[in-house]
């Protein structure tokens, strides 16, 4: 005999269905009736509460064979079978407003097979309070250092890690080759995923929710969110050495140019470090006020600029600049910007794409900033980068474990079989 056990928002109400040999079940609507027919199968539907664990457990002799637990769309809830055959828990949260099918297989205590099938429904979710996340870039083609993102539309803070961790699992990044990467938490409301390592040229990278129905923190239930899928193109990585005023540009490891370039001069040196290029521009107008240069003193400037590559929201960008072609691979006369002939300018403006990488060393410049300025994730270490998601690394974990798994304010979610 099965006793259904669900969470409901007046307390704990309980069904029992009896197991039979055939793999059906009849309902009881009086647990201590025991005499109720066992001809007509039948299928218990209650509200639950998607915050409780989900338990099945013997209250008697027998063992338990298996359990299965499939959402309305087909989806397998995982969960673990205790080492006695007694209990079995789930490891990944319910959604909200979900209706599950659960079929118990087991033995009595004489060892005849017994089964019933059972469903349940979790109540739904308030709708005002559904948190989403808008992913990006936008489909489309990019360069092997392209950043994942995650805009939240609820803040988790950082002062609730389980809330964030239960968050992080429902956000899945998959890619074809397979690599290994993780989120990290630029702010409240933010996120950033990277690989370990640059994406795999022509790699295609699938990012998908499934925070729809999850209790993500105190009463707070995900919504439905779009999910993304791009490609990565050539592996392009730029590398501007500034103290020998030269860029070299790779293709897939393959050096295919090196350019002659200017960085900046003293007082306005160029950033140091990991950068992505975050767009293009054929022609933008360039002025020293925007970046803190008044207007009539010997260093302002005002220049129509061609091919401009941009790497940071600040106002770096890799441009041609002819008027300095007498200094490039000579000395450093910019104002902070990777300057180049206007030939080369336009070879690499069409060779680049967004999330191409583009790295400077030795201009005695400031460090890229990580997230203030730009996409320089890629300055962070490993380990640093993995501070900075709740999983500690753990990205391979089940969405909730029966340790993490929050409690539910009306009591715990339970099917209890019983021989």
């Amino acid at each position: 005999m099965d006793a259904f056990r669900a969470g409901l928002c007046s307390g704990l109400e309980q069904q029992v269905v009896l197991a039979t040999s055939s793999g059906a079940g009849s309902v009881v609507r009086d647990p201590s009736s025991r005499g109720a027919s066992r001809a007509a199968a039948h299928t218990v539907v209650l509200p639950t509460d998607a915050a409780g664990p989900l338990e099945i457990a013997l209250a008697g002799p027998g063992l338990l064979t298996y359990v299965t637990v499939h959402d309305g769309h087909g989806r397998h809830v995982g969960g673990s079978l205790g080492a006695r055959g007694h209990r079995w828990a789930n490891t990944e949260p319910l959604r909200a407003g979900e209706t599950y099918t659960v079929r118990v297989g087991a033995q009595d205590a004489a060892g005849t097979p017994v089964g019933v099938t059972m469903a349940f429904r979790t109540a739904p979710a308030e709708q005002e309070d559904r948190l989403t996340a808008e992913f990006g870039p936008r489909p489309g083609t990019y360069g092997a250092g392209q950043i994942v993102t995650a805009s939240l539309s609820h803040p988790v803070p950082a002062t609730d890690p389980a809330a964030r961790a239960r968050l992080e699992r429902a956000l899945q990044v998959t890619s074809e080759p397979a690599v290994e990467g993780a989120w990290h938490w630029v702010d409240e409301s933010t996120l950033h995923y990277r690989p370990r390592t640059y994406w795999p040229a022509h790699a295609v990278v699938h990012v998908v929710s499934g925070l729809d129905g999850v209790e993500v923190g105190e009463r707070q239930y995900g919504g439905p969110s779009e999910s993304l899928r791009f490609s990565i193109g050539d592996r392009i990585e730029a590398l501007t050495d500034a103290a020998a005023h030269e860029m070299t540009v790779r293709r897939n490891g393959r050096t295919v140019r090196t350019i002659p370039v200017t960085t900046g001069k003293a007082g306005f040196l160029t950033r140091t470090g990991i950068k992505v290029v975050l767009g293009k521009e054929r022609k933008v107008r360039m002025r020293g006020d925007s970046v803190g240069i008044k207007r009539g003193t010997s260093e302002f400037y005002d220049l129509p600029v061609f091919y401009a590559t941009r790497v940071t929201w600040s106002g770096e960008y890799v441009h041609a600049a002819p008027w300095s072609v007498d200094a490039q691979g000579e000395e450093n006369v910019s104002h902070g910007c990777t300057g180049m002939s206007t030939a080369d300018a336009a070879w690499f403006f069409d060779t680049v794409r967004e999330g191409d990488v583009v790295s400077v060393v030795n201009s005695g410049g400031e460090p890229m900033a990580p997230f203030a300025n730009g996409f320089g994730d890629w300055n962070l270490s490993w380990d640093a980068w993995l501070a900075g998601s709740a999983l500690g690394g753990d990205t391979d974990s089940p969405l909730a474990s029966p340790a993490s798994a929050p409690s539910s304010a009306h009591g715990p979610s339970r099917l209890l079989p019983l021989t």
